[in-house]
């Protein structure tokens, strides 16, 4: 199986590569587009601001190459908020392939942003993304924006106020969390999403 994934130089890309290895999976990081449109699986990862992302995908002439993907495609992380329309980080515009826009975490003394460490995981519907998760499981979560829940929402969590943990729409898939430094849980999504039919 090939599993590309999206080099946009902000972030999480080698500890991706590392949690599929442990996976029996080898993925290549690129942002090459043949290689791109050409792979069984494509992981969008990003840390980091969201205009700065985009524009990284724009210059490497990625976005058409990822809203046209038609085999599993998954974000993580700021690679989630990505396939919104739009986000208020850096009034970005996204790649379309989810309805709403991301929005900024509303930051409390009880929660401050950005949100760090465990959460639970709440199912919201069921998915293949989240077989043999179990309800109230914890994922680790680092992040200041969030995405909106909605029709793709398959789980959410609760930092102040509920948000997207996990989308699905058609083939695209994404987890705010990271699941690759999310132990057991985390490496389960992964399977699961190594395990999808192209």
């Amino acid at each position: 199986m090939s599993v590309a994934i999206v080099k946009v130089g902000v972030g999480n890309t080698a500890s991706v590569a590392f949690a599929l290895e442990r996976l029996g999976a080898s993925a290549t990081i690129t942002d090459d587009p043949r290689a791109i449109a050409d792979a069984e699986r494509v992981i969008l990862p990003g840390v980091g601001a969201a205009a700065h992302a985009m524009s990284r995908i724009d210059a490497s002439g990625l976005r058409a190459v990822l809203r046209d993907f038609s085999r599993p495609l998954l974000g993580v992380c700021l690679g989630l908020q990505l396939l919104y329309e739009t986000s208020e980080e850096g009034d970005a515009a996204g790649l379309a392939l989810l309805p709403g826009a991301v929005r900024a975490l509303p930051a409390s003394t009880q929660a401050p942003s950005p949100h760090m460490g465990w959460s639970r995981l709440a199912r919201v519907r069921e998915d293949a993304l989240m077989e043999g998760v179990a309800e109230g499981a914890y994922a680790y979560f680092v992040h200041s924006y969030v995405c909106p829940i909605g029709a793709a929402t398959i789980a959410a969590a609760t930092y102040g106020a509920p948000f997207t943990a996990m989308a699905q729409h058609g083939n695209v898939f994404g987890c705010q969390f990271h699941p690759e430094r999310s132990g057991a849980v985390g490496a389960r999504v992964l399977a699961n999403f190594l395990a999808l039919p192209c």
